[in-house]
C-alpha cells in the first residue's frame, strides 16, 4: 500500500511517464520546494532533458524559444507563490505567437489557502484568459481510478497545447507534505495495460481548397506575406510562388517571413514597400483591387495606413481562429494554409500593374543598396543589410522587438541563404529577448541575436544559463544609448523630457557585464571587422559583438533619404 511519504512521487511519476510517451523532449525547471515531486520525477526520467534555470521569467522565455524552434510543447515547472507569476510575460507572448507551452505550477493544498501560509497565493486561473486550457489537478491519492484520471488529463493537456491552435496549457498541481520520496520501498503497481493506446497522434485531417474565382479575374492584386515561422520554409515559399505565378500578382514580403531568404523561388518579390508607399503619387498608382494576406500583417505602419486608405477587399488565409485584421477592413477569411491551396500549373501573363511594382522595387533596391554600401558610419540599418548577405546559410536569427525588427523590415536584402528568422511579435515586448534567443539557439550549431541595448539589459539574467548552454549564440548588440524607437516618434520633439523619461540611456559598460557572466565580448570598430565575425560562426559558447551607434544619426539618415517625397524624387525624377 502506498504511504504519504511516497504518494507524491508516484503521482508525479505518472505525469512524467505520460508526457514522455506523448513525446515531451525538454522540461525547463526553476528550483523550489513545493515542486519537488515533479522535479525529481523529471530528473529521474532519462528520455526527457531537464534544464534548470534560476530566474522564472528567464526560464519561461527560454522554454518559449525552444518550443518556437521545435514546434512541440516544452514543459515549464516552478514552485508555489510568485514564482509562477514570473512566467506571465512569456505566457502572454506564447498565446499571441501560438507557441505550445505546458506549464506546471506547484501549489499548497486547500487547507493552506487563505490563511497566510508561506509562499501561497491564489493560483487558480493565474494567467487569466491566455491559456488554451487550464485546470487544477486533484490532490494525489492512492486510487487507480484517480491514476487513470491523471493520465487522461495529461493527454488532454498535451492535445490542447497543440490543437486547434498551439498555445499554453496551465496545470496547477497541489501537493501535501512530505514532498520528498522518503523511505521509498514500494513500487507503484499499475495494470499491465495502463499505458496501452496512449498516443500523441492528434492531427487535423489534411485537406486542400481552391482559390475563389474572383482572384483569377483580377490583374491588380497583391499578396502580403506577413510574420511566419513555418515548419517547412521552402515548401511555404514555393506555395506562395505558385500562387503569385497563377494570379500574376506581386508578393510583399515582411523580413520576418522566410520569403526574403528564398528569393530565387519568387521573382515577383517586393521588399521595399515601406519606402515606395511613402510617395503619395506612387502609392495611388499602386492601389490594389484585391489583397491576399497570409497570417499577421507586416510591422510596417506605412503599409497598414495605405491598406486602410485604399480600402481594398482583403482575403486572410490562416488556420488560426484569431482575428488578424487590426485595420477592421473589408476582410474575408479562408481557413487553411497557403500550402493547402489546390492550384493548376498555369502561369498568368504579365500585367502593367505587376510591372509597375517590379520596376519600382528594382529602382528602390538599387538606391538603398548604393546608399548602404557607401555608408561608413555605424548606421543601425546597415547591420540588418549586412547580416542578410553574410550569415552562413540556414542560420537561425532572433530579431528583438523595437528598432531591430523595424530596420530588418526596411533593409533586409532578398537573397537565397535560407536564413531562418524568429521573433517575439505576439505582444511585441522586449522582455525575455536574450532568454528566447538562447532557447532558439540551444543545441543548434550556431545562431544570431540582433538586439538593442535596452532589450538586452532587460534580460541579463538570461546569461545565468551560460554554463549549461549547448550550441552557439552570437549577440549582435546595437548600443545606441537608449530606446532608439522613441527617436522616430512624436515624443522626440519634447526635448525637456525625452532623454530621461523615454530614451532612458543606461550608463553601463557591456565589456564588464560580459566579463561578469564569462561571456566573450568584442567592440567592433568598423564594418569590415563586423563582417569578419559573421562567417563562419563559432560552434559553441556565447559572444557579444557590440556596435556603438548614434540613434540621432540613425533617425537623420532615414529622414534624409526616405521620408515622404524624397525617395520618389531620387528614383523617378
Amino acid at each position: 500500500m502506498l504511504t504519504p511519504a511516497n504518494l507524491n512521487h508516484h503521482w508525479a511519476s505518472i505525469i512524467v511517464t505520460t508526457l514522455s510517451k506523448l513525446g515531451l523532449k525538454i522540461a525547463v525547471i526553476s528550483p523550489g520546494s513545493r515542486s519537488t515531486p515533479l522535479t525529481l520525477a523529471l530528473a529521474k526520467d532519462q528520455s526527457i532533458e531537464t534544464l534548470v534555470v534560476l530566474d522564472e521569467r528567464s526560464a519561461a522565455f527560454l522554454a518559449l524559444g525552444i518550443a518556437k524552434r521545435q514546434k512541440l510543447p516544452v514543459a515549464l515547472i516552478c514552485t508555489s507563490g510568485t514564482a509562477g507569476a514570473n512566467f506571465y510575460p512569456a505566457i502572454i507572448e506564447a498565446r499571441y505567437s501560438q507557441v505550445p507551452l505546458l506549464v506546471f505550477t506547484a501549489d499548497r493544498p486547500k487547507e493552506l489557502q487563505d490563511c497566510y501560509a508561506g509562499q501561497t497565493i491564489d493560483q487558480i486561473r493565474l494567467y487569466g484568459n491566455y491559456p488554451n486550457w487550464q485546470t487544477e489537478l486533484a490532490i494525489p491519492q492512492a486510487d487507480l481510478s484517480l491514476y487513470s484520471y491523471l493520465r487522461k488529463t495529461i493527454v488532454q493537456a498535451w492535445r490542447r497545447c497543440l490543437l486547434p491552435t498551439p498555445g499554453v496549457v496551465h496545470l496547477n498541481c497541489p501537493f501535501r507534505e512530505p514532498l520528498t520520496p522518503v523511505n521509498l520501498n514500494e513500487s507503484l503497481d499499475l495494470p499491465t495495460d495502463f499505458w496501452d493506446n496512449l498516443s500523441n497522434d492528434y492531427q487535423l485531417p489534411s485537406r486542400t481548397f481552391s482559390p475563389p474565382p474572383d482572384w483569377l479575374n483580377c490583374t491588380e492584386g497583391i499578396i502580403i506575406a506577413g510574420l511566419a515561422t513555418p515548419s517547412d520554409p521552402q515548401a511555404y515559399c514555393q506555395a506562395i510562388a505558385r500562387l503569385a505565378s497563377y494570379l500574376g500578382w506581386v508578393v510583399l514580403a515582411e523580413a520576418l517571413s522566410p520569403l526574403r531568404n528564398y528569393a530565387q523561388i519568387n521573382p515577383y518579390l517586393i521588399s521595399t514597400y515601406d519606402f515606395l508607399l511613402r510617395s503619395p503619387d506612387l502609392a495611388q498608382k499602386l492601389t490594389p483591387k484585391l489583397v491576399i494576406q497570409l497570417g499577421e500583417l507586416p510591422t510596417s505602419k506605412i503599409l497598414r495606413q495605405w491598406l486602410t486608405e485604399t480600402a481594398a477587399r482583403r482575403w486572410i488565409i490562416s488556420n488560426s481562429q484569431e482575428n488578424f485584421d487590426p485595420l477592421h477592413g473589408k476582410t474575408i477569411y479562408l481557413n487553411g494554409e497557403v500550402t493547402e491551396l489546390s492550384l493548376p500549373t498555369t502561369e498568368k501573363s504579365d500585367s502593367a500593374y505587376r510591372q509597375l511594382w517590379c520596376n519600382a522595387e528594382k529602382k528602390a533596391r538599387e538606391y538603398l543598396d548604393h546608399n548602404l554600401a557607401s555608408e561608413q558610419e555605424f548606421f543601425e540599418g546597415k547591420v540588418s543589410w549586412l547580416l542578410s548577405q553574410h550569415l552562413p546559410p540556414k542560420t537561425p536569427i532572433f530579431l528583438a522587438s523595437s528598432m531591430s525588427v523595424r530596420y530588418a523590415e526596411f533593409f533586409w536584402k532578398p537573397g537565397d541563404r535560407e536564413i531562418i528568422p524568429y521573433f517575439n511579435r505576439g505582444a511585441n515586448g522586449i522582455d525575455g529577448t536574450l532568454s528566447t534567443a538562447l532557447g532558439i539557439a540551444y543545441n543548434q550549431p550556431s545562431a544570431i541575436l540582433l538586439t538593442g541595448d535596452l532589450a538586452l539589459l532587460h534580460d541579463t539574467n538570461g546569461f545565468l544559463f551560460r554554463p549549461k548552454f549547448k550550441g552557439h549564440l552570437t549577440i549582435v548588440l546595437i548600443n545606441n544609448q537608449g530606446g532608439g524607437i522613441f527617436n522616430h516618434l512624436p515624443i522626440a520633439q519634447f526635448t525637456d523630457y525625452f532623454e530621461e523619461f523615454f530614451a532612458t540611456p543606461q550608463d553601463l559598460d557591456f565589456a564588464s557585464l560580459c566579463q561578469t557572466y564569462k561571456v566573450e565580448h568584442h567592440l567592433i570598430s568598423n564594418w569590415e571587422e563586423f563582417i569578419s565575425y559573421l562567417n563562419p560562426l563559432p560552434r559553441e559558447g556565447i559572444r557579444v559583438l557590440e556596435l556603438k551607434c548614434d540613434r540621432f544619426l540613425d533617425s537623420r539618415w532615414l529622414s534624409s533619404r526616405v521620408e515622404k517625397g524624397l525617395l520618389e524624387k531620387q528614383l523617378f525624377g
